[in-house]
Order: structure tokens, then C-alpha cells, then sequence
């Protein structure tokens, strides 16, 4: 089987963004229904870097990383962890994940929750909204500059923080421009899947002072979170290594209380 690449993931989510124009009206009608998200970030420490903790059964870079997981008993164990935050992944066909897992998860906990996937459309933001996300992913990688600035709009318009995505220092200056309520700072490069958390930590500390960075791939102990924090990332987004764990609580409590430094 071949590899699969950013490019095929995405012409996936452009057939299913297709199937939901039926579904539009429906959409935007459930969405204005809903009750108000909880703040992005609200629940974030000051003083120490955030853990955002996620559930997540596979990835194309890994295979199977958990195919038996709960989504609602792994987000309780990362918040009683201390998760600030919990991201669910709701690609389905290369991640194993869906908007139900989404759902559940945002009904179960009460803290912030990022719908974690590959939004190329506002009908996608309604599903988010609809499924009690606090938050939404968008990757500079994936989008035309116009196209980003849009969706990130019409996410705070619907009442959503945005994450936008960056793996280089050369994507800062468009996430930027769509005025994310915070920087992801992808360790792992979309296009080989590779993780480099060295040229991840630069590029966090290129994120101005004002805009909270988050380091999201290659975190697997404390120690790596220690690195980040020097760098100067306020929160870290971490997957495999809680989703993985055999006890996904204390493999998250591991992880918080690091001190955040912050960024000149």
C-alpha cells in the first residue's frame, strides 16, 4: 500500500466536505442552537505549560496506536491527569476518529475540547459547533492564505478559538495574519510525516510574546516537555504517548506542572 500523503488525506475530506452541502441548512440550524462553547484556552494554567491531551486510535505515520480506546473514559483520565484541555481527532478513514467521539467527549468533560482534523470549509465549523468543540485545527499547510484568514473569521463568528498550524518559521507570518487565538507549532512535517522537535522549538520561539504557541508532536516524557518550555511553548498537544499509555491518567500527570518561561 502506497504511503499516504497530506494530498490524499485531503482529497478524502474534499469528497466528504462535498456530501455535506445537503446537510447545510440543517447544520447552520443546530449550530445557532447550541449552547455557548467553553473559552479556548480558559482553562489553561498561567504559570505552567498546558497539557492538551488527545484521543487518538491511529495515525498514517504510526498504524494502530490504541483501536480499543474509549474516547470518554481516555478524556476523564487526562483530566483528572490534569489536561487543561482535550483534542479529539474526527478523521475517520486515516485516524479512526468521528464527530461522535467529538460529541461524547465535549458532553463528558468540563474543560475546553479542539476538534482536531483537516477543515477546508465553514460547514465543517458547524459540525464543530454543533458537537460542542471549544476549538478548531486550521493548517496554514492546507489552505490558500484567503481561504485560512476565512475560516478562522467565520470560527470566531460561530463563537470558536482557532489553533493554527505551523510547521516552519516561513507559515508564522500567514497564521498570523488570521488572527489565531493560538500558534501550533507541528514538530511533524505533513509532507514525510518526519518529526524534528529542534526545528519545532526555533519556530516557537519566533511566535510573538502575545500569541500563545502550542508544541504539538514528538512529546513522550516530561523531559520533552522541559525542552519545550525553554523554548518558550505556554501549552504542548500530545497524542500517541497518553493515548498509548496503559494508565492514560498518570501518563498526562507526568506531564504537567512544568514551569512556563514564555518567549522576549
Amino acid at each position: 500500500m502506497p504511503p499516504t500523503t497530506l494530498d490524499a488525506i485531503l482529497a478524502v475530506t474534499r469528497t466528504r466536505v462535498a456530501a455535506l452541502q445537503k446537510s447545510a441548512a440543517d447544520l447552520e440550524r443546530r449550530a445557532s442552537a447550541a449552547p455557548p462553547a467553553r473559552p479556548w484556552l480558559g482553562a489553561f494554567p498561567r504559570d505552567t505549560v498546558g497539557v492538551v491531551a488527545e484521543v487518538k486510535r491511529r495515525s498514517p505515520s504510526q498504524g494502530p496506536i490504541r483501536a480499543d480506546l474509549d474516547p470518554v473514559a481516555h478524556a476523564a483520565a487526562y483530566v483528572r491527569g490534569g489536561a487543561a484541555a482535550v483534542s479529539v481527532l474526527t478523521d475517520e478513514v486515516h485516524f479512526g476518529g468521528s464527530l461522535e467521539d467529538l460529541a461524547r467527549v465535549a458532553a463528558a468533560v468540563p474543560v475546553p475540547v479542539l476538534r482536531k482534523d483537516f477543515i477546508l470549509d465553514e460547514l465543517q465549523l458547524l459540525e464543530a459547533r454543533t458537537a460542542g468543540a471549544s476549538a478548531v485545527l486550521l493548517i496554514v499547510r492546507a489552505l490558500e492564505p484567503g481561504r485560512l484568514v476565512a475560516l478562522a473569521a467565520a470560527a470566531r463568528a460561530l463563537g470558536l478559538g482557532t489553533l493554527v498550524e505551523v510547521h516552519t518559521e516561513a507559515e508564522l507570518e500567514g497564521a498570523l495574519a488570521a488572527q489565531p487565538t493560538a500558534v501550533g507549532v507541528n514538530a511533524r512535517d505533513l509532507a514525510t510525516f518526519a518529526v524534528d522537535v529542534r526545528a519545532a522549538e526555533r519556530v516557537v520561539g519566533r511566535v510573538p510574546p502575545g500569541v500563545p504557541a502550542v508544541a504539538e508532536s514528538g512529546v513522550a516524557g516530561r523531559a520533552d516537555v522541559e525542552r519545550l518550555a525553554a523554548a518558550g511553548a505556554d501549552a504542548v498537544l500530545v497524542g500517541t504517548s497518553v493515548a498509548r499509555a496503559a494508565d492514560p491518567e498518570v501518563a498526562v500527570r507526568t506531564l504537567t506542572g512544568v514551569r512556563r518561561i514564555g518567549r522576549a
